[in-house]
């Protein structure tokens, strides 16, 4: 037996999800992908990866601006999906739509639940220090990752992992986990167990003022930062007017005001500890290892990056 699959996906981490669906048993109706979007001062047109991926293999993409039409209701109702997997689509799933007759609307999520429900599990994780994330298996319902979880499965998040790899790692774990859950479906063996919200946290989406670097919070917590927000938005400081965005660093055990440069080899001082810069990329320039950088750009010891370097 093989199901009929509605699948709705954006970025990379949905990428392996939608292909190991698309090589297994299961016929892949049709793809929700959030719309292109202008890039360049709106010379080009950028799809989203799953957009692309969809593209190269000819499985039918739709992206409406919203779902809450009634042309796509009745859409997806005309499909008649089995199952619709649901894997950081980035879109609110309307009661309507959830409500259909003799569909099943699962979710891979980033997180433990009830751990981290929201739009940025991964990055959250990494910034809150944890030493251990996963995926989760859920039914989508009206409200946000709320609903009850078929499989989880855990995953270490090592020091010097950031965003990009380790996302890249649960979207592997996630690509496992929907095809069992999806065997577990199908043999009738799924049971899928409520959440306790009285457990729940939340991953709140990244904004833009997270991305500059707070020298007042502790080493761990501003190298956390660091990994969790690379490689997009980034994490950055400013020197001599430019910005500077930090690509790798790493604490070590050395005391400095929160800012100042404690040496010549770019170790930089938090309110407890302090970093030192591996890799950076300067504004409209590559990124170069610190060692690079500082031979062309003279630091000057004890000063403080933020006043007067």
């Amino acid at each position: 037996m093989s199901f009929k699959i509605l699948f709705m996906g954006t970025p990379d981490f949905a990428v392996p999800i939608l292909k190991s669906i698309y090589q297994s048993n299961h016929k892949i109706l049709e793809v929700y992908t959030q719309p292109p979007k202008k890039k360049n001062r709106g010379q080009k047109i950028s799809f989203s990866p799953v957009h692309e991926y969809c593209n190269a293999i000819n499985i039918p993409v739709r992206h409406p601006l919203t779902l809450d039409s009634e042309e796509e209701f009745e859409h997806i109702k005309k499909l008649k999906p089995d199952i619709s997997v649901v894997a950081a689509y980035g879109k609110i799933l309307p009661s309507k739509l959830l409500n259909l007759e003799d569909t099943v609307f699962i979710n891979v999520h980033a997180s433990l639940l009830p751990k981290w429900r929201g739009a940025a599990p991964i990055q959250r994780a990494i910034m809150n220090c944890d030493h251990e994330t996963g995926i989760s298996i859920m039914r989508v319902e009206p409200k946000l990752d709320t609903g009850p979880v078929l499989m989880k499965s855990k995953i270490k998040i090592t020091k010097e992992i950031n965003y990009e790899k380790l996302s890249s790692q649960m979207s592997r774990l996630g690509a496992k986990l929907i095809l069992e859950s999806l065997d577990l479906i199908e043999k009738d063996k799924a049971k899928f167990i409520s959440q306790n919200d009285k457990e729940a946290t939340y991953a709140k989406k990244i904004e833009k003022i997270e991305s500059k670097i707070d020298w007042n919070l502790e080493a761990k917590h501003v190298v956390a930062k660091i990994n969790a927000l690379y490689p997009n938005p980034g994490s950055w400081f400013e020197l001599r007017g430019s910005r500077i965005k930090v690509i790798k660093a790493k604490e070590v055990n050395a005391k400095g005001a929160p800012g100042e440069i404690i040496n010549k080899d770019f170790i930089i001082g938090c309110s407890q500890n302090a970093i030192q810069i591996l890799e950076l990329k300067k504004e409209g320039k590559n990124k170069i290892s610190a060692k690079e950088f500082l031979k062309g750009n003279k630091l000057e010891v004890g000063s403080n990056i933020n006043i007067d370097v």
